[in-house]
């Protein structure tokens, strides 16, 4: 495992609204060139724990670093591709206005821009439609033009809530062996899932229920500890009840 320092660190982090907490007391650290996954149900504060560590929204206690600063600090997003659980596109524009625009924000021009769009239309297979306008996307190929969106700016974190969501098998296992090639090349990737068989390809994991943390480790490591044969009993056994 990667010894250097965390990417993303969190120390006993709480998020509160009213006398709701949503987080508990969250610890973990994101490793260098690793894929960390956030795995738990709907509702378990997946959502709002990405939040933090992004800097999008700041907890009630402890404290989120990203390469070392504190967050939130708003000129660290440049260093972050962010995909969100829904889609912030613009539908009355076409893929493509959607892609200059996001550009321009992240100071791409010129003909890197031309040749980063289509590359990461390529990647999530969009390239056909680059000129369609997004109200006529299906809900799948939102996500996938979000994915490309985040991955424009060749960010050195990529953080990515729910990414494969409503996108089909053969596509999903065609975007994790790209998520895969840009860990290869030194991309560290934070994603949530509550699929099982994506918790198996993250290099490490955070299980999560009802905001608290309940284990963090290699999956198989997690299994092996659990002294069960799969993820989904290890989960179980971790949070003490169904999945």
């Amino acid at each position: 495992m990667n010894n250097s320092a965390p990417i993303v660190q969190a120390s006993h982090v709480s998020k509160s609204f009213g006398k709701k907490t949503i987080l508990d007391d969250i610890s973990l650290s994101v490793l260098p060139a690793e894929t960390f996954g956030l795995l738990g149900p709907s509702g378990s504060g997946k959502t709002t724990l990405v939040k933090l560590l992004t800097g999008i929204d700041e907890g009630s206690k402890g404290e989120v670093k990203v390469f070392g600063t504190v967050m939130p600090k708003l000129s660290m997003m440049q260093k972050i591709g962010y995909m969100a659980q829904s889609d912030a596109l613009y539908n009355e524009l076409s893929a493509l206005e959607n892609m200059q625009l996001f550009a321009s924000l992240y100071g791409i021009k010129g003909p890197v821009r031309k040749k980063r769009i289509h590359e990461v239309m390529d990647i999530v297979a969009l390239g056909p439609h680059l000129n369609k306008r997004v109200d006529q996307y299906s809900g799948g190929m939102k996500r996938r033009l979000s994915l490309a969106i985040a991955l424009l700016h060749e960010p050195p974190l990529l953080v990515l809530d729910e990414p494969t969501v409503g996108i089909d098998p053969l596509l999903r296992q065609s975007i994790w062996n790209e998520l895969k090639a840009l860990n290869a090349k030194g991309t560290t990737i934070l994603l949530t899932t509550h699929v099982m068989d994506e918790a198996n390809k993250c290099d490490r994991l955070g299980m999560i229920r009802d905001g608290k943390l309940l284990g963090v480790g290699t999956p198989e490591a997690l299994i092996e500890l659990a002294g069960q044969q799969t993820i989904e009993e290890a989960f179980i056994y971790y949070g003490g009840g169904q999945a």
